[in-house]
């Protein structure tokens, strides 16, 4: 994380928070397996509902925190784009 927070790292570290944003409101009951969605950022992530809710292969540990921009949705560990 001090790395990305260096000047010369603005660009990945802006790619790596746009990573974690979908520009719509998904709540849980939404969701099905192996279904995916586009980042902010451009890539898609891949969201399995087997066993639980995972996004890119971090569990979801919190879902449908409502927020007066969008709802969040808390995972288990930082995910990185390709």
């Amino acid at each position: 994380m001090a790395t990305l927070l260096l000047p010369e790292n603005k660009d990945q570290l802006i790619s790596t928070f746009t990573y974690h944003v979908v520009p719509e409101k998904v709540m849980s009951t939404d969701l099905s397996n192996g279904m995916t969605a586009t980042t902010v950022q451009g890539s898609d992530v891949t969201i399995m509902t087997y066993d639980g809710v995972s996004i890119n292969g971090s569990n979801v540990i919190t879902a449908d925190v409502e927020a007066s921009n969008g709802v969040i949705h808390v995972i288990d560990s930082v995910i990185l784009p390709k």
